[in-house]
C-alpha cells in the first residue's frame, strides 16, 4: 500500500530539498519528494508528492501542511489520489456505456427544427455565449490605437 501526500498550493519556486528541509525542521519522514514540474519549461506545476513510509507518518505530513500558510497562499495536503489512466474522466464520473455516447469536439450537431430561414451552416455551429450582438450595427466609440491599425489594415 502506498503512503503518498499530494501537497498543492506551493510556489513556484519551491524545490524537493526545500520539502525536505520543511519536514526535517518538523521532525518527519519521507521516503522520497517529487516536485512536478512543466516538462517544456522546467518551471514547477505547484504541486508535489511525498512518500511516506508508513500510514502514521502521512498523517502527520498532512496535519503539518494542510492549510498552512506560506507566502499569500494556503498550502492543501491530503492523500494522494491513485493516476488516472489516460483519457479517462474526472475521478467518480461514470463510465461511457451504452447511450452515453458523446461525439466528438466539433462534429456536427443534429439540426434543430428550424422556425425561420437558417443561414448557411448555422445548424452546425454551436449557440452563442458571451456578449449580446449589436444587431449589425457598428460601435461608433473610441476605439483603441492597435484597433484602429487593425482597421486600416484590413481596408
Amino acid at each position: 500500500m502506498s503512503f503518498t501526500v499530494f501537497l498543492g498550493n506551493l510556489p513556484t519556486w519551491v524545490t524537493a530539498d526545500d520539502i525536505m528541509g520543511w519536514l526535517n525542521a518538523e521532525n518527519l519522514v519521507a521516503d522520497a519528494i517529487k516536485v512536478i514540474r512543466n516538462p517544456e519549461t522546467q518551471e514547477s506545476k505547484g504541486f508535489a508528492f511525498i512518500e511516506a513510509p508508513n500510514k502514521d507518518e502521512m498523517d502527520s505530513i498532512i496535519r503539518r501542511f494542510d492549510r498552512a500558510p506560506l507566502e499569500d497562499r494556503l498550502l492543501r495536503a491530503n492523500p494522494a489520489q491513485p493516476p488516472r489512466p489516460k483519457g479517462s474522466g474526472p475521478v467518480g464520473a461514470p463510465e461511457r456505456g451504452a447511450g452515453m455516447a458523446r461525439p466528438p469536439y466539433g462534429a456536427p450537431r443534429a439540426a434543430a427544427p428550424a422556425s425561420g430561414p437558417v443561414s448557411a451552416g448555422a445548424a452546425d455551429r454551436p449557440p452563442r455565449r458571451g456578449k449580446k450582438s449589436t444587431g449589425g450595427r457598428r460601435n461608433d466609440g473610441p476605439q483603441s490605437p492597435f484597433a484602429e491599425e487593425l482597421t486600416n489594415a484590413l481596408n
